[in-house]
């Protein structure tokens, strides 16, 4: 999807993203609040005595988020937005529908409420963002800082004792703070795409020369591989320590991107892919927990009372939904553990089938072909591996774990951005589109003046 905005002048350039972007925000509306109520009529005749508010509510944050992109970030791109609100209304509607199944099945949970509270919370950070960040570029000045802030931060949890550094599903990942828990590494990323951004937009030169060559390939100064290597360290530590075999292929993975994009050499991507393929396989031969979740994901139903039962209730599911699934609200999302974080897609599979889950699909990569876009506009280095390094690590976090739920790859501890339940998801997904869109905005305005100079 593109919005032509050729012939038009700067300004009425501008207003027509800002109305596409708002009547786009309607459209996300309008299907989120069909989706509740059908939810809420596969529960009782009437219609749900909360739609009103909720709906309301829906619509105001809307379009505060609207306005506030509209008077700080002019022309940036008009559909970030709306997907990432369509995709959240979305999973507050499944949440609420857990809550319905679990309190069928006399264990209730209350996980909506505190899901739109923090909804509330993220679409405040997106304002704040954009307020407080006028110019994305002043954070290459302090990439040292961010870099060496987000490696503290990644490890409070492996560091700090119990019961504040906190051990889940068999994963260390996450922090608790008084009736809190934050997940310190969905913040971790974003500083790590900065510090990656703005040290290959430094070095990218020295990194492209080759000065030596070994066998077929020719590489760059022995020096230049620092970075390969401390990305290297960084992803296995994860692995090892975090026990988190996703968590370890996103930062390797959107480092890898970045050094490709900054280079043109697939010399560090196959160099890389090597040294991620030995350290993986020497921590699968020594630590017991690797192996174990390798083990279920190669035959679940070998081990289908303990490890395997998570994926294959989630693949029981997915069957079950078929081509068009059995109905909101007719579903059995519960029997799956911990659906409302990692296997909502599983939920969505069953009671949307193949033709729902197809649509998020489509809606997460035009949601990634707008990041690449905004990257590719862009008039600087740091500005364009920055937008692509957050665009990577988004598309590489809803790659793997939908392909874990799926078992076409490992499963991974990781959450469906804007859709799994969880507010440090949330809340780090909700910047991470504000930085996305101030960098648009920017790209925006310097081509206009460009055009206005020429």
């Amino acid at each position: 999807m593109s919005v032509d905005t050729r012939g038009a002048t700067p300004d009425a350039a501008i207003r027509r993203r800002a109305n596409t972007e708002l009547g786009l925000l309607v459209l996300a509306f309008l299907i989120i609040m069909l989706a509740y109520v059908l939810l809420g009529l596969s529960q009782s005749p009437a219609l749900p005595p909360d739609a009103l508010p909720y709906g309301g509510a829906l619509m105001a944050l809307g379009a505060a988020a609207h306005l506030v992109r509209r008077r700080l970030a002019p022309g940036a791109d008009p559909l970030l937005l709306p997907l990432a609100f369509l995709l959240n209304g979305l999973g507050l509607v499944m949440v609420r529908r857990i809550d319905f199944a679990s309190a069928t099945g006399g264990n209730p949970t209350n996980l909506a409420p505190a899901q739109t509270a923090w909804t509330v919370v993220a679409v405040g950070a997106f304002c704040a963002t954009l307020f407080l960040l006028r110019d994305h570029r002043v954070l290459d000045r302090y990439r040292y800082l961010i870099g060496a802030g987000s490696l503290v931060l990644l490890a409070l949890p492996t560091l700090l004792p119990e019961p504040i550094g906190r051990t889940i599903n068999g994963a260390t990942l996450w922090l608790n703070i008084g009736p809190l828990n934050i997940q310190p590494a969905e913040f971790t990323k974003l500083g790590l795409v900065v510090f990656f951004a703005s040290y290959l937009a430094d070095n990218r030169q020295v990194m492209s020369v080759a000065t030596s060559r070994v066998g077929p390939l020719r590489l760059p100064p022995a020096r230049a591989f620092g970075p390969v290597l401390v990305a290297w360290a960084l992803s296995l530590g994860v692995l090892v320590f975090q026990n988190d075999l996703g968590l370890s292929l996103l930062f390797f993975g959107v480092f890898v991107v970045l050094l490709y994009i900054a280079t043109n050499r697939v010399a560090y991507v196959a160099i890389a892919g090597a040294l991620f393929a030995g350290g993986a396989g020497i921590a699968f031969t020594l630590f017991s927990h690797v192996q174990r979740r390798i083990g279920a994901w190669l035959d679940p139903w070998a081990v289908y009372e303990a490890e395997g039962f998570q994926i294959a209730q989630s693949l029981f599911a997915l069957g079950t939904g078929g081509i068009t699934g059995v109905g909101l609200g007719q579903g059995h999302p519960t029997f799956i553990p911990f659906v409302q974080t990692d296997f909502i897609f599983s939920a969505f599979g069953e009671e949307l089938g193949l033709l729902g889950t197809t649509g998020l699909l489509l809606c997460y990569l035009v949601f990634v072909g707008r990041g690449f876009t905004i990257a590719l506009r862009s008039r600087d280095d740091f500005s364009t591996l920055l937008a692509a390094g957050f665009t990577g690590i988004f598309a590489l976090q809803t790659f793997v774990i939908i392909g874990g739920v799926t078992r076409l790859i490992p499963l991974s501890g990781l959450t469906l951005p804007f859709m799994s339940y969880g507010g440090s998801s949330l809340l780090a997904n909700y910047i991470l589109v504000a930085l996305l869109l101030r960098a648009s905005s920017t790209a925006a305005l310097e081509q206009s003046r460009a055009e206005a100079a020429a």
